[in-house]
């Protein structure tokens, strides 16, 4: 959850509410999320399967609904992916301010240097890499790099106690309600990420009742850092050094401590962050586009499995082909991937959300390890509560309103869809139950049969499909 946003946004948070309207921001925030992580716990400790949303939302509204809700979360992920891709060469130039070398072009204003773009693709290589030889492998580089990170958080909460200054912090609030929904509104895509936990549950060696309590654990913890990092990083930076900063968060961390050689190690806690969010939200997209695969949603290509490892290779690799082509495209995507992967991630919560009312409607009996809020009406309050705040959530993006997305990036995510019409029409309806799965699959199979049985009585066939 905790990817890079941390750093290139905080200054953006705070110059746009003020340190405790961004930190409101963050915490009513992050009891939202915390409200569609209680819904995610129960589904995810009852239905512990890869694919998660998919397999919620097609138990409890049908193969239609599952492919809407799951190419949204997708679309959520591949969005996080190409920001933390785009913003490791920007992260680079930090550290390294003679990397920008050999022009290619200009994007919106920014100029697009190969050296620059470079860092970002290779890096998309060797975590795809590291993803399509497993998940204990992509685990442990998981958990070196969370330890780092949150050694770096508590050296910045000391720094701010030992330099940080109150007086810095002023003004408290900016431009009021309009501040505080400027903040809210990234609030989908800096906390995405506890929705992973549901995508790898098959291969997590952990009771489902655990896996499931894993999520709501996660948004606390998140909600805690973005205040943290908001807080620290006001106290070290006036308004007038936040105006000037490129990175307030490493600037503060530098001012905290009077040496720039800090502002370089919070840059390094930074990368750290980059590793932990790219790793695990590309994880989750392959396991989601090999769900879809499997049930005849997506081509069958995606779900074929890497025959040593084990991994749904073919969708890592076309994840990751997305994040290298994206640093392409300069700096100015950056806040673009923001603005159009947000819809799409609390599109997916909403249907999420509706489906756990559903079920727990239509299925009273189901096995369920976790049971928020009890047997009685609990657990539907706590559902028709997330509803309401994912639905809020989705007005706030709309034309008009005073977070409304920019231009283009309401092309790209009307692009993501667009491309996601085809499959749609073409995935197989099959009404919402305990088989819905198992019809899907049947299907898909039937139809193959079907195909390898036209090949036998006509054998020009598969040259007809090859021209």
């Amino acid at each position: 959850m905790i990817g890079f946003g941390w750093v290139v946004l905080t200054g953006t948070w705070i110059t746009d509410a003020g340190a405790l309207g961004a930190s409101l921001a963050m915490v009513v925030g992050g009891v939202m999320m915390a409200i569609v992580a209680l819904v995610y716990s129960e589904l995810v400790a009852a239905m512990p399967k890869a694919g998660g949303e998919h397999n919620y939302i097609l138990r409890a509204m049908g193969s239609k609904w599952s492919f809407i809700g799951s190419w949204a979360i997708t679309g959520g992920y591949v969005s996080v992916v190409a920001f933390e891709a785009v913003a490791l060469p920007r992260t680079a130039l930090y550290l390294f301010p003679e990397l920008n070398q050999v022009k290619l072009w200009s994007v919106a204003g920014e100029d697009v240097f190969l050296t620059w773009a470079l860092v970002g693709s290779i890096a998309s290589i060797i975590i795809t890499v590291i993803n399509v030889i497993g998940v204990k492998v992509a685990g442990t580089v998981q958990t070196f790099v969370v330890v780092f990170l949150f050694t770096i958080g508590a050296l910045l909460v000391a720094g701010s106690f030992g330099g940080g200054q109150p007086a810095n912090m002023e003004p408290l609030f900016v431009d009021g309600m309009s501040g505080f929904l400027a903040v809210l509104v990234v609030v989908p895509f800096m906390f995405v990420g506890f929705d992973v936990i549901p995508q790898t549950a098959e291969e997590i060696k952990l009771a489902p009742r655990l896996i499931g309590k894993l999520a709501v654990v996660a948004v606390i913890v998140a909600t805690g850092w973005y205040v943290m990092t908001i807080l620290t990083t006001s106290s070290g930076l006036n308004a007038a050094a936040l105006a000037d900063s490129d990175l307030a968060t490493a600037d503060a961390m530098a001012q905290l401590f009077g040496n720039d050689l800090f502002g370089k190690i919070l840059i390094a806690a930074g990368i750290a962050g980059i590793i932990t969010s790219w790793n695990s939200l590309q994880m989750g997209a392959s396991r989601l586009m090999y769900s879809l695969a499997h049930t005849g949603m997506l081509p069958p290509i995606f779900a074929q499995l890497h025959p040593k490892f084990g991994t749904p290779s073919n969708a890592l690799i076309f994840i990751g082909a997305l994040a290298a082509a994206a640093p392409f495209f300069g700096e100015a995507m950056l806040g673009w991937i923001v603005d159009s992967g947000s819809p799409s991630i609390v599109i997916g919560y909403l249907l999420v959300s509706i489906s756990f009312v559903l079920l727990r409607k239509r299925e009273p009996n189901m096995e369920r390890p976790l049971r928020i809020g009890g047997r009685g009406n609990g657990g539907v309050v706590i559902g028709v509560l997330s509803i309401v705040v994912c639905a809020f959530l989705v007005s706030l993006y709309l034309p008009f309103m005073p977070a409304t997305i920019s231009p283009p990036a309401w092309a790209m995510f009307g692009l993501w869809w667009l491309i996601g019409v085809i499959p749609f029409f073409l995935t197989p309806k099959v009404a919402p139950g305990p088989q819905a799965e198992e019809q899907l699959v049947a299907h898909v199979h039937g139809r193959a049969a079907a195909k390898q049985r036209t090949r036998a009585s006509n054998p020009a066939q598969p040259l007809q499909e090859t021209r």
